[in-house]
């Protein structure tokens, strides 16, 4: 509430009382969104400075102020020398205005997300922006009356602090005209305070005029000036640990239900993986009855041994039922790994959810951070420290990816990603490689500066190039091997099609040599 009408309402008189007569000696900033004016009456002298950042708009009022020797900019010159007259708060505003004696004034408009300042040297004269880019503030004036209201409607300023402070005495639920009575008494501590309280609330420092939330000092309600000294420097001081802190709440908050999400998932198609026919059991009821499959059969109804029911299996007519049966327990044996790999991480990502809940609890409860020092050192003991998270993560490849011997494997997915691989990933040096007169992916083998790729390599590759092809069931499959630089892409041709201008032939048992191991 330090910015709140009624609050501004008990400070004006205060300054008014402080600073009649006194002269403006210095003004100036030397930081970005700040402006310092220095008063003097001969003798003594009273510093003002303005916080106008969106942030935290405050008028601070130090007892001191020394001037930096560099990075420091005169500002409104016409208002050297200028002597006050009187302090008066807008109406129903969030706004201070400094009267001088010449007729100039000095307005102070303290909006949440567009605090300025606005200097005019009379009355009809153009005004002097301290954030220039506000021009609408160049117009800016009080209203002439306040606004009225209606009945069972609660006044414009009393907002926030106020509102929540209404609450928590039976507001909402009263009937109306224990809600007037409940208005009529907050707006009598409004206007004349027996205390400044300077709270903690949603993890905020703040001003209030009402006890509410946290109470971390109370303050004689006579003395404004001295309310606002305490403040503005504990609640700068807080700033940094509160921010802090709400960011490490919302990382764990995030972390602890990605994770909480992501084993749910993992949890849900390991149930339906557990439920379903896996491959093996398939590939078992098709060499059960291998001898009663009749020759290009598209289909058989067989009993299953497992569940005791009848059951039909679709087969391939151009495809041997063993065959049929070897690629089943092949994918029943990636079945099983997909499984164990699923149960591993529904453990590490419950552990996950479960630590930054723990951390959680431990914001709330330990009393070493409650302090940015203390903060900061768990933070860096439990890796929340943000710097690691600045850097951009690198770009997982949008290709299948396989290592060997040191060099990078990249096989495209479908047409449209062997053209993003081929186009735009591949160096003109990298071995490009591709099933020979059939479709199938485009294969590349990454360069590597000084070093030529071994022939075990090459192998590899193209009986990747193989498997990811129509040729995947044959017994040979010829691989075209080129440097990336002759192979290039007609204008008009369609998604993955190439021409190749140079290239060698190998012949390679289609497969992917990095399963089997």
């Amino acid at each position: 509430m330090h910015t709140n009408y009624y609050f501004l309402r008990q400070l004006a008189p205060a300054l008014t009382e402080r600073l009649r007569g006194f002269r403006v000696a210095v003004c100036f900033t030397q930081e970005k969104d700040e402006l310092v004016i220095g008063l003097t009456d001969g003798g003594k002298e009273f510093w003002l400075k303005a916080q106008l950042g969106a942030t935290f708009p405050a008028l601070a009022l130090p007892d001191t102020f020394q001037r930096a020797r560099s990075n420091s900019v005169d500002l409104f010159p016409g208002l050297l020398g200028e002597q006050v007259e009187s302090v008066a708060a807008w109406p129903q505003d969030r706004v201070l205005q400094v009267n001088f004696r010449s007729g100039a004034r000095l307005v102070f408009k303290l909006y949440g997300p567009r605090p300025n300042a606005i200097f005019c040297t009379a009355a009809e004269a153009p005004a002097q922006l301290f954030q220039q880019k506000l021009l609408a503030d160049a117009d800016l004036k009080p209203q002439a009356a306040p606004v009225p209201v209606a009945a069972g409607k609660l006044p414009p300023p009393l907002a926030d602090l106020p509102l929540r402070y209404l609450r928590t005495q039976g507001y909402d639920q009263a009937p109306p005209e224990v809600k007037t009575r409940l208005v009529n008494q907050v707006l009598a501590q409004l206007e004349k305070p027996a205390h400044y309280y300077l709270i903690q609330l949603d993890g905020r420092t703040r001003l209030s005029l009402l006890p509410l939330g946290d109470i971390l000092e109370t303050l004689p309600g006579d003395d404004p000036i001295g309310a606002l000294r305490r403040f503005v420097p504990m609640a700068l001081g807080r700033r940094a640990l509160e921010m802090e802190t709400k960011q490490l709440r919302q990382l764990l908050e995030r972390r602890a239900d990605e994770a909480s999400t992501a084993a749910a998932h993992a949890r849900q198609r390991l149930h339906a993986l557990a439920h379903e026919a896996g491959y093996r059991h398939t590939a078992d009821l098709i060499m059960a009855h291998l001898h009663a499959i009749p020759a290009r059969a598209e289909q058989i109804e067989v009993l299953d041994f497992y569940t005791n029911q009848p059951r039909t299996i679709k087969l391939k007519p151009n495809e041997k039922p063993q065959l049929t049966a070897e690629n089943l327990y092949r994918k029943g044996k990636n079945q099983q790994i997909e499984e164990r790999q699923l149960t591993e991480r529904i453990a590490r990502r419950e552990a996950e959810a479960l630590t930054a809940l723990e951390r959680l609890e431990e914001l709330d409860t330990q009393p070493q951070l409650a302090e940015l020092r203390g903060l900061r050192a768990w933070r860096k003991l439990h890796g929340l420290d943000p710097a690691p998270t600045a850097a951009k993560a690198p770009t997982e490849l949008p290709f299948k990816v396989f290592e060997d011997r040191g060099f990078t494997i990249l096989v495209g997915r479908n047409a449209a990603n062997n053209d993003l691989l081929t186009q735009k990933y591949a160096h003109k040096d990298d071995l490009w490689l591709h099933a020979k007169d059939v479709t199938g992916s485009h294969v590349v083998i990454r360069q590597r500066a000084g070093h030529t790729v071994p022939e075990p390599v090459i192998e590899h590759a193209a009986q990747l190039a193989g498997w990811y092809s129509r040729r995947q069931h044959d017994t040979l499959c010829p691989v075209t091997v080129t440097p990336k630089k002759y192979v290039r892409k007609p204008k008009g041709a369609l998604p993955g099609q190439v021409l190749v201008e140079r290239e060698r032939v190998v012949l390679v048992k289609p497969g992917n040599p990095f399963e089997r191991e």
